[in-house]
């Protein structure tokens, strides 16, 4: 069954036979694939009146465990974003009643970032429709091709430098 990257590296077998292209079937289709998925969970998190950062931020404090609470610094390192993106995230989930800004018990000039009741039970209903999302999306491979492509992944990720826990 050819798919359009197929094609694609067809068409510059022709026309620069003489230039390895392989590594487009690869990243064409991450590529591909990115765009697909991306917009599945857009959608999934549109129903719950989140986009992906507000998942993002909210889950990560969910998964966190009691308190449920992190400094902006520890939000921005699971989100890797910037200092600014951080700011502009918990802005908007502070205006909603998502998560609150307290002073922090370690350092009284900083604040941490809390979930509230409401963000908990926002994220706690998005999250199953997010995992039966992802589920759907990875149907069409078996248990051994899903555990073939983790592994394939973690590999990439490890070989371009992405080592952290």
């Amino acid at each position: 069954m050819a798919d359009h990257v197929d094609r694609v590296v067809a068409q510059w077998a022709v026309e620069r036979p003489e230039l390895d292209v392989s590594p487009m079937e690869v990243f064409g289709r991450l590529k591909r694939l990115y765009r697909l998925v991306d917009a599945e969970l857009n959608r999934t998190f549109a129903r719950h009146g989140l986009d992906a950062a507000s998942f993002d931020v909210l889950a990560t404090l969910r998964r966190s465990g009691p308190p449920y609470r992190l400094t902006p610094t520890r939000l921005m390192q699971s989100a890797m974003v910037t200092s600014g993106a951080i700011t502009q995230r918990l802005d908007r989930l502070e205006a909603r009643g998502l998560v609150t800004r307290t002073r922090s018990d370690q350092d009284g000039r900083s604040r941490d970032v809390e979930l509230t009741p409401d963000g908990h039970a926002l994220i706690d209903r998005a999250l199953p429709d997010h995992v039966a999302g992802e589920r759907r999306m990875l149907a069409g491979l078996d248990d051994d091709q899903r555990a073939a492509l983790v592994d394939a992944m973690r590999a990439l990720l490890a070989h371009l430098g992405d080592t952290s826990g």
